[in-house]
This record gives C-alpha cells, structure tokens and sequence, in this order.
C-alpha cells in the first residue's frame, strides 16, 4: 500500500506540474487566436493524429533498444521492459522540468536492474551527446537547402542570441580562472592518486566518476555499430514523420512543400531544446517557421501556422503522458515477482 501511495502522489506530481505549464502557454494567448486554434482542433482529422502517437511509441522502442546496446558495453542486460518503462517515465519527467527525466530514467534502472546510476547515467550523457551531433549535422543541412527562407530568421532568432552570448561569457575574467583551477586539480588528483586512495572517500568519488567516464565511452564500445547506427537513423525518420504526419490534419496544410516541412521540423526540435517538452514554445517556433512560407502564423482570423503547432505539440504530449503515466502504474507491478535483473 505504502507502495502504490507514493507512485500516485509521484504521478499527481508530474500531472499537476505539467498541466500548469500548459495553462500559463495557453493564457498568453488572445481571445481571437484561442477561439481559432479551438475551431482548428474540431476540424483537423484525428486519425493522423493517431499516427503520429504509433510513430512516436516506435520511435521510443528504437531508443530504449539504442540504449539498451550502450548499457551492454558497461556489463549490464537489463530486461527490455523496465529499460522502455523506465525511458517512459524519464520523458514524462522531463516535462515537468528540463533534463529531470535523464536522472528518472537512470534512478528507475538502478532500482529494478541494479544498474550503478553512475554506469547508466554516463551511457545517457553519451546518447544525448551524439543526439545533439546529429541534429547539427541535420540543422545545418536543412539551412543549405534552405538558406534564401530561413537565413534571416536563423541569424536574428538563433545566431545573433547565441554569439551575444558567447561574446559576454568570454569578457568574464572569472572563467579563465575556473578554467585554470580545473586543470591544476587535475594535474594534483593524477600526481598524487595512489596516495588519495586510502582515503574512503576519495575511493567512492572516484568510482562514482570512473562510472561516469565509462558510461561516455561506451559510444567506441557498440559491439554492433551499424545497427547502433541505423537504429539512430531510423529513430530520427520517426521524430520527423511524427511531425510531418500532422500536416495532414489540417485542410490548408494537407499539402505540405517538403522544405518548409524539414525547417518546421529543425525549428520544432529547438524549440523542445529550451523549453521543458516545448510547453508554450514549440507552437509559437512552428507559426514563425511556417509564416517564412507564406503560411499565416498569428495573423487572425485564421491563424494556421499556430494552430498546426498546438496540434502537433498536442500530439506529441499526449504520447508521453500516456506512456508515462501507464508505465509508473506497470513498472513496480511487472516487478513485484522475484526476478532476477540484468537478464532478458
């Protein structure tokens, strides 16, 4: 019983912080724009929709069985079932708050498989790592092809924020000596580490971080890496016809130009990048992108581009609440026998 009550206030939890964040996106709306995004969401064919959700739950099962090859490399075979339910429950953290689920993910692992956190954590940090090379590799493809659209946009909404930023981190004085600190840290543990292990807690440190390093490293270890990499590709496709299946609920953008539906798409991804799960930021990305198009974003009476991005951020969301929320109800019931962890 104690059991079952700390999985649903964990649940009410996650449900109630996601719900707020919803609602403060949807009350800086203007009333014309709600009462069109309402008349969109009547109008638009649910059945792409449905596809949408099927290939956003493929595309979780080609994550948990990418992630599954990394935590191999480390000595573990976690079963199939709580590495999907615990990757699940990860997704559905991080709408709450951002890089929360990474953690959730790890943390179930640890408790189901007795994965080391620190073993399995490392292998996320590698995944996310090779993800962002991935979608630069694809943002900077995307504006080759479409540099006369978007390249305006990109330099004011993107490159302009970013280089400001990087010019201001680089006048404080105070990171050069951070920087400096580090290494000379570095250079002290190396120098004087066989007499720092007779200390204990200096052993648990450096194992937690050993555990870390090894995680990270486990990308040079896929014992299989072409399948390591189709599974990344195929992964990616499914993220995108998630997105582009959407364009087919709603009449004015059943036929979508191939391009702007590749810049919606980079946009999209970014938008999920700074905002937790893209609450409020991934609809208004979409509306700006499309605008680019010829497509009306915010201009009422009929704005399109903004009620596509509701749809499809809808979507999206609706995936992983349900999977999240069933999977906190499944994992410590498919667990509650005496299985051994670690084997399939």
């Amino acid at each position: 019983m104690k059991k079952h009550f700390f999985t649903t206030v964990k649940l009410l939890i996650f449900l109630g912080v996601g719900i707020f964040f919803i609602w403060l996106s949807v009350i800086k709306l203007g009333d014309e724009d709600k009462k069109q995004i309402l008349i969109s969401f009547k109008e638009a064919n649910y059945w792409w929709l449905l596809l949408c959700l099927i290939l956003g739950l493929f595309s979780h099962i080609l994550r948990t069985l990418r992630w599954e090859m990394l935590l191999h490399t480390v000595g573990y075979k976690p079963r199939f079932k709580n590495t999907f339910l615990s990757l699940m429950i990860g997704y559905f953290a991080n709408l709450a708050i951002p890089r929360l689920g990474e953690i959730t993910r790890c943390s179930m692992l640890s408790k189901y498989e007795k994965i080391p956190f620190e073993k399995s954590f490392g292998t996320v940090i590698a995944e996310r790592g090779l993800d962002v090379l991935t979608f630069v590799v694809l943002f900077f493809i995307n504006l080759l092809i479409q540099y006369k659209a978007i390249s305006g946009y990109v330099y004011e909404k993107v490159y302009h924020p970013l280089t400001e930023k990087f010019h201001l981190l680089g006048q404080a004085s105070f990171l050069y000596s951070v920087a400096a600190f580090c290494v000379l840290m570095i250079i002290l543990i190396i120098i004087f580490h066989s007499k720092l292990m007779r200390y204990k807690i200096y052993n648990k440190i450096f194992n937690v971080v050993k555990g870390f390093w090894d995680g990270i490293k486990s990308l040079v270890k896929v014992q299989q890496p072409l399948l390591f990499i189709l599974y990344t590709c195929l992964m990616w496709v499914m993220y995108f016809l998630m997105m582009y299946v959407c364009f087919y609920s709603l009449p004015l953008t059943s036929n979508p130009a191939f391009g702007a539906t590749c810049t919606v798409f980079v946009m999209g991804t970014i938008a999920v990048m700074i905002s937790p799960g893209g609450i409020g930021a991934y609809p208004a990305f979409v509306a700006a992108t499309l605008t680019l198009y010829g497509i009306p974003g915010f201009i009422s009476p009929n704005p399109v581009g903004l009620s596509l991005g509701w749809l499809i951020w809808s979507a999206q969301t609706i995936t992983i609440i349900l999977a999240g929320v069933v999977s906190l109800i499944l994992l410590p019931l498919i667990n509650a026998r005496n299985d051994k962890p670690g084997t399939y």
